[in-house]
């Protein structure tokens, strides 16, 4: 990895860190810019840049540093809100999937919407099984608290992942993918 590749990826670690601090409190599950954000990093960035960016929030936030919008350590990696993180680490490796594939520049946008989708529905396939466990309620309850809430908004981050990663995806490349500063 490059200097600059490492720039930019420590880079989207700070911005999904942001997204978590910029919350309105619901419980159990707070709103939060973070998905936007995971989205983003993974859909400019590809499958490596996204991924990596995210499991080193996760070790940063798994070791105690308060980052996650719950705060940090292991029991916020286990507490309800604990599938999510797990499933923005899947979105990333989702929306990175289709990100690569999508660097032809005519098509690009479809791969960008196809892998925000997928990757939004990963975040939702383990974070509300998860938050049904951790917290025993009832199936339609967990729905009712920890998806219906975040469908228009999320759909909102979505759109502006997609359009973002849009506009930045040549520049941020020509940045990272310059092999004279290794």
């Amino acid at each position: 990895m490059n200097t600059r590749k490492t720039l930019i990826t420590s880079l989207f670690t700070g911005l999904i860190i942001v997204g978590a601090f910029i919350r309105v409190p619901l419980p159990p599950v707070p709103i939060t810019l973070q998905t936007l954000f995971v989205l983003f990093t993974s859909l400019v960035g590809g499958i490596q840049i996204g991924f990596i960016s995210f499991i080193i929030y996760l070790l940063l936030g798994s070791i105690g540093l308060p980052i996650f919008s719950s705060g940090g350590g292991m029991a916020a990696i286990i507490g309800p809100t604990g599938g999510f993180l797990f499933g923005m680490l899947l979105a990333t490796l989702v929306a990175g999937f289709f990100s690569n594939m999508g660097k032809n520049k005519k098509n690009r946008i479809l791969y960008f919407i196809i892998g925000g989708i997928l990757g939004s529905i990963a975040i939702y396939i383990i974070g509300i099984p998860w938050l049904k466990i951790t917290t025993g309620m009832p199936w339609l309850k967990t729905i009712q608290v920890g998806l219906i809430p975040f469908i228009i908004g999320d759909s909102i981050k979505l759109i502006a992942a997609i359009l973002l990663s849009n506009k930045f995806y040549d520049r941020i490349h020509e940045l990272i993918n310059d092999d004279g500063d290794n």
